[in-house]
């Protein structure tokens, strides 16, 4: 970093954001395999939050790679940096008092634990979208699984590439076993009890 650069601060604090808005700002972190329904979730429970009107937006893996990711590929380096850059941006929607909703497979926890040292205590929400391998396979929208298994493709976590299920999330949300209203009511009910959400 070159010693030229210094960080300024801004007249308008995180504070005053959120008091205008009317709500606190977080990360929910939706993370599991693929297929395990991530950004349906995300999608949905931001449709709830925009219900109540609340300032929120959805950050989903495969979109990020269009644009600010488009040139990181899925080594296990692409993935490190995928994920801290998306923490990164998370951070910056917190200050600016918006409620970020990520959908990443994110497979390691030092990468997302990294994520939760960014901002502060609180502000870090891990719900761990949990759905058997079988589930995911036989869900399989985007005929990746299949792929995978035929070595089309490399790297591919939950086949040749490992996922590190979160050691202590907020939330465990068992996308096999819930459907998608009893998924969202149970992150809803979550930020309501926890004083992040008005009931």
């Amino acid at each position: 970093m070159s010693e030229n650069i210094v960080w300024h601060e801004t007249t308008i604090t995180q504070s005053q954001r959120q008091g205008q808005k009317g709500h606190q700002s977080f990360i929910l972190w939706f993370t599991g395999l693929s297929g395990s329904g991530k950004s349906t979730l995300a999608n949905a429970v931001e449709k709830e939050l925009f219900l109540r009107n609340v300032h929120s937006y959805v950050l989903d893996g495969d979109n990020i790679r269009h644009g600010l990711n488009k040139g990181l590929g899925f080594s296990e380096a692409d993935r490190k940096e995928n994920i801290r850059r998306i923490g990164e941006v998370s951070k910056l929607f917190i200050d600016a008092g918006v409620i970020t909703l990520t959908a990443f497979i994110s497979p390691f926890r030092e990468d997302r634990e990294l994520v939760r040292s960014l901002v502060k205590e609180g502000e870090f929400i891990e719900i761990f979208v949990d759905a058997s391998l079988e589930t995911c396979e036989n869900r399989d929208p985007k005929g990746l699984y299949n792929k995978a298994r035929a070595g089309i493709i490399p790297n591919f976590t939950g086949i040749s590439s490992p996922y590190e299920q979160p050691d202590n999330p907020e939330l465990i949300i068992k996308t096999d076993q819930l459907t998608i209203e009893e998924s969202v009511k149970k992150v809803v009910t979550y930020l309501e009890t926890q004083g992040l959400l008005s009931i």
